[in-house]
C-alpha cells in the first residue's frame, strides 16, 4: 500500500516490514499532500487516567481510505498495549474511519482478543468502546506516575515471576544477602495452587535469610492493579471459574498473610525501574527478551508511569502474512520478534535443527552454545533479531520518550546479546541516525540480567520510613 524500503535488511527474516518506516512514508504522504487531518486518539484507563496521541491523516476518500485505515488502526492497537485502556475516543479524523475502527475493536471483529483483553473484566472492569467526538471536546489528557520504587532501606523481599523460573532476593538496607533462582513451569498449570506455592516458597526462601520483613515487592509478567491480578500468561492454563476464585486475589491473600507493605506491578515496568536506580537516570526504556517479551518506561524523575507495557502485543512488523502471535492471533506482533520464541522461529531458518519441537528454553541454550563457539548460524539469528530491534525502539520512540534502553533476559545474555545491541545500533544509523545519537543503550552484568528484577522490586514498596535515593543498593551495571 505504501513504497517501503528498509536500508537495513535482516538476514534470516528478509520481508520484515518495520512499522516505524511504514508510518513515517504515510505521514511524509500527510505532509506532502498539503491536507492534513488533525486527529487525536485519547485512551482513557483506571482512576480517571487519559493519555493522548496527535496525529494528521489523509482525507478519508478514495484510494486514502484503506491507508487512513491501516494507520490508525495499527497506531490504536499499539497505543492500546503500551498505555491500556477501556475507552478509545477518535476526535478529528473522519466519522466513517472511527465506525471502521469500532467495527474493527468490537467483539466479533478481528480485533475481538483486544476488546476482550481491555475491557469487560479484562484489564478493566468497563466494557471496551470506540467513540468518535469533533476535535475540540477530546476528552481532556492526565497522565499521573506512580509513587513506587527506589524505597532502600530495612529488611526486604523482591521476587520476580517469568514463564520459566522464578526468582527471589533478601536485601537490607540495599545490600543483597541472598538471591536465587528456580525453575519452574507455570503456563499451562491448571491448579493454581500449584502457582501459590511456588511463590510462597520463594518467600519463605528468602525470608528465612533476613532478621525480620518490613515490605515484598514483586515483578510478574501480565497486568497487576492494586495487586488484583487482571490478565497474565503465567495462569493462563488455569480454567476461567479458578481464575476467579483462586488468583484474582491472590497476591491480596499474600500481602494478608505476610503483614507488611506489598506491591506487585508488570515485569517491564520493574525491568525499567531497575535500569533507572542502577544508572541514576531517568527516560529509561526497559526490554527484557525472555519467555516472552516485557518492556517498561520510568520517566525523567525515575517513576513508574502505570501504563500497560506489553509490547509482545505491539504490531512492529506491517507486511502481509507476517508470523503470528499464538495467543491474540495478530500477525507482526512483538512477541515473536524479541523472545525466545523468536530464537525458536528463527534458528531453523539458519540450519540449526529443532528435533521434535523441542521446548524453547532448551533451544535457547543450544543457540547460546553455538554462540560463545563463534557459530556463524546462531549469530545471524542474534543479527536479524537486532535489526528488527533497532526499527522497533524508533516505532516505541513515537509513543515513549526514552533516552536509555536497558537491554535484559535471557534471549540477551553473552556475546548474542552484544550481536543484538549492534544489529539494533546498525538499524538505526541506517535510517534513523538522529535518534541514533539520541539514546544510549545500557546492559546489566549476567549476575544482574538474572535477579536485577527481583532487586528492584524489593524497592517498590515504602515501608513509611524516608526512602534512600535510588540509585543505592547492592547492583552492578555496564553501559
Amino acid at each position: 500500500m505504501l513504497e517501503v524500503h528498509p536500508k537495513a535488511i535482516p538476514p534470516l527474516d528478509p520481508g520484515f516490514l518495520p512499522a516505524s518506516l511504514w508510518n513515517q512514508a504515510f505521514r511524509e504522504k500527510v505532509r506532502s499532500s498539503g491536507e492534513g487531518v488533525p486527529l487525536v486518539i485519547a485512551l482513557e484507563r483506571d482512576q480517571g487516567r487519559v493519555s493522548h496521541f496527535r496525529t494528521e491523516i489523509l482525507p478519508h476518500e478514495g484510494s486514502n481510505v484503506p491507508l487512513n485505515f491501516r494507520y490508525v488502526e495499527r497506531l490504536l492497537k499499539t497505543l492500546l498495549w503500551i498505555k491500556g485502556g477501556f475507552k478509545a475516543t477518535l476526535a478529528g479524523g473522519h466519522p466513517d474511519l472511527a465506525e471502521e475502527i469500532r467495527k474493527a475493536y468490537s467483539p466479533g471483529g478481528p480485533r475481538a482478543f483486544d476488546v476482550e483483553m481491555m475491557g469487560g473484566g479484562g484489564f478493566y472492569d468497563p466494557p471496551f468502546q470506540v467513540e468518535h467526538l469533533p476535535l475540540e471536546k477530546a476528552p481532556e489528557e492526565n497522565e499521573t506516575p506512580l509513587p513506587m520504587g527506589g524505597n532502600l532501606e530495612g529488611c526486604r523481599i523482591g521476587f520476580d515471576l517469568g514463564g520459566s523460573d522464578r526468582k527471589g532476593a533478601a536485601l537490607v538496607d540495599g545490600e543483597v544477602v541472598f538471591s536465587e533462582e528456580i525453575p519452574w513451569d507455570p503456563y499451562f498449570q491448571k491448579d493454581p495452587e500449584y502457582h501459590r506455592a511456588g511463590i510462597l516458597d520463594t518467600l519463605e526462601r528468602c525470608a528465612s535469610r533476613l532478621p525480620r520483613v518490613d515490605a515484598i515487592g514483586g515483578s510478574a509478567a501480565g497486568v497487576y492493579m492494586q495487586n488484583k491480578v487482571r490478565v497474565a500468561s503465567l495462569f493462563r492454563g488455569v480454567p476461567k471459574d479458578l481464575f476467579e476464585k483462586k488468583v484474582r486475589n491472590l497476591f491480596l491473600e499474600i500481602q494478608a498473610r505476610w503483614g507488611v507493605p506489598f506491591v506487585v506491578v508488570n515485569d517491564g515496568e520493574v525491568a525499567a525501574l531497575a535500569g533507572a536506580m542502577a544508572l541514576g537516570k531517568g527516560d529509561v526504556l526497559g526490554i527484557s527478551m525472555g519467555t516472552s517479551m516485557a518492556a517498561g518506561y520510568v520517566n525523567e524523575d525515575r517513576r513508574i508511569m502505570g501504563w500497560l507495557d506489553e509490547t509482545a502485543f505491539v504490531p512492529v512488523d506491517y507486511r502481509e502474512g507476517a508470523p503470528a502471535d499464538e495467543w491474540s492471533g495478530d500477525l507482526g506482533c512483538g512477541v515473536q520478534y524479541f523472545s525466545q520464541q523468536a530464537v525458536g522461529r528463527l534458528g531453523p531458518a539458519a540450519g540449526i535443527e529443532r528435533p521434535g519441537g523441542e521446548p524453547l528454553p532448551k533451544y535457547l541454550v543450544r543457540v547460546q552454545e553455538l554462540m560463545s563457539k563463534g557459530d556463524e548460524r546462531a549469530a545471524r539469528v542474534y543479527r536479524t533479531i537486532g535489526i528488527c530491534f533497532g526499527y522497533a525502539l524508533a516505532y516505541f520512540r513515537d509513543f515513549i520518550p526514552f533516552r536509555n534502553v536497558l537491554v535484559m533476559g535471557r534471549v540477551t545474555s553473552g556475546e548474542g546479546g552484544r550481536i543484538i545491541i549492534s544489529g539494533a545500533a546498525e538499524a538505526l544509523k541506517a535510517d534513523f541516525p538522529e535518534l541514533l545519537e539520541t539514546i544510549g543503550f545500557h546492559v546489566p552484568d549476567e549476575k544482574t540480567k538474572r535477579h536485577g528484577q527481583a532487586v528492584a522490586a524489593a524497592s517498590l514498596p515504602s515501608n513509611k520510613k524516608k526512602a534512600d535515593e535510588p540509585g543505592k543498593g547492592g547492583m552492578t551495571w555496564s553501559s
